[in-house]
């Protein structure tokens, strides 16, 4: 046996030991509020509360027929990148789409929304430039601001404190080190998730743009839990503080990371969405976009589809909206620690990893699918279940998940 081999074989012992082995589910049949998992080679029928399916288009009929009917009329793909043999139409009208429905210049697709986060800031950044991140930042957004620091000498890089904007290891500190640091001589960037994604709570986009514009600084914000869940019409956390002006003045945000895996739509995919000029700049330079096949366009046209009935349907979103405030204050009302926001995400603090996946596999059984999150998702200490809330669910399903809950 190879040293590596021996090394994994001790860490997967040691993680079924603490009761953190991780057990991939098998669905069968369409992802939406009730769905059927194959669990000891059985069906079993549970409700779903962890999918991102915030407004359960995943299996809506418009979305399944715009994906097959551009699976017949343009095959599966070009079998190559877009700059060598071309872009299929509903890859542009994707992008288009997204563009309007974000308010920006332009957008571009990518085969998801790690893919697109990866080539912001190794593309757009350059020796002399900083990039300053929340602590609690995306997974993906670390990985592109330590490959950027990587391939290009000089980038800097700064963390300041979660979603705290003043005082110490704040944003504003981070931003006035960066002024007084004579190695920084070039474009200083911020960088935020709207949503983030294990607390549900939201950054404070209009605080951060006025120190961006203080600081001259650019303000990059990654949606991808607010497409379809923040604003009147689901177009993100900026619509949710009204920071849609259409045009490229102070008071908006200068780039856009999103996902067309979650809300809209749910199969794979994500983009971003800027001004024409840092479009280009990632078509002409960004290794994802230069090596790197389309967004398979049975995606494009089921994504399209999903952004369309978002914009036609706000009652959608507002019903998501009144689920999450039922499911909010039944879990509260229940005796459950869960951290406010008015997102879409209910995360239950339980504090020990092998305590949140021991009630996860035990809400399965009950009938309820929720997943326990902890180290290294999460920091050690603060393990939760991240209860997902859909505009799919009804009031009976969310009392059968507080049932549940009530039940452990």
């Amino acid at each position: 046996m190879t040293y590596f081999a021996s090394r994994t074989d001790n860490l997967f012992t040691q993680l079924r030991t603490d009761g953190l082995w991780k057990e991939l589910q098998t669905i069968q049949g369409p992802m939406d509020a009730e769905i059927t998992l194959i669990r000891n080679g059985k069906p079993q029928k549970v409700l779903c509360f962890c999918s991102n399916n915030y407004l359960g288009l995943a299996n809506h009929p418009e979305v399944v027929e715009a994906g097959t009917k551009a699976l017949r009329d343009y095959g599966a793909g070009t079998a190559s990148v877009r700059f060598i043999c071309g872009t299929f139409s509903p890859h542009w009208e994707l992008e288009r789409t997204i563009a309007r429905y974000m308010g920006t210049q332009a957008s571009y697709s990518f085969v998801s929304a790690w893919t697109a986060n990866e080539a912001v800031f190794p593309t757009l950044c350059e020796p002399g430039d900083i990039i300053i991140s929340d602590e609690l930042n995306h997974a993906c957004i670390i990985d592109s601001i330590r490959l950027a620091t990587t391939i290009k000498k000089g980038i800097h890089k700064a963390v300041y404190r979660n979603n705290v904007l003043e005082g110490e290891k704040s944003l504003r500190a981070a931003l006035q080190a960066a002024r007084e640091n004579k190695d920084v001589t070039g474009q200083i960037w911020v960088v935020t998730d709207g949503v983030f994604s294990m607390e549900g709570s939201i950054a404070d986009l209009p605080a951060m743009r006025k120190l961006c514009d203080e600081y001259n600084a650019m303000l990059v914000v990654d949606d991808s839990h607010g497409h379809g869940v923040m604003g009147a019409l689901g177009r993100g956390t900026h619509e949710h503080w009204g920071l849609i002006d259409g045009g490229t003045s102070s008071g908006r945000i200068d780039i856009f990371t999103g996902t067309l895996g979650k809300a809209l739509g749910g199969g794979a995919g994500g983009f971003v969405a800027a001004s024409q000029q840092v479009i280009d700049l990632l078509i002409q330079r960004g290794r994802p976009t230069l090596f790197s096949n389309a967004l398979p366009v049975t995606i494009a046209a089921s994504a399209q589809k999903a952004i369309e009935i978002t914009m036609r349907e706000p009652q959608r979103v507002q019903r998501l909206k009144d689920n999450v405030k039922y499911a909010r204050e039944k879990l509260k009302a229940g005796g459950f620690d869960v951290l406010p926001s008015p997102t879409a995400i209910c995360p239950i603090i339980v504090h020990d990893t092998a305590k949140a996946i021991a009630m996860s596999k035990r809400l399965l059984d009950l009938g309820i699918f929720v997943i326990g999150f902890g180290y290294p998702v999460v920091a050690e200490g603060h393990a939760r279940l991240r209860c997902q809330i859909s505009a799919a669910h009804t009031t009976q399903h969310i009392d059968a998940l507080v049932g549940a809950l009530k039940k452990l």
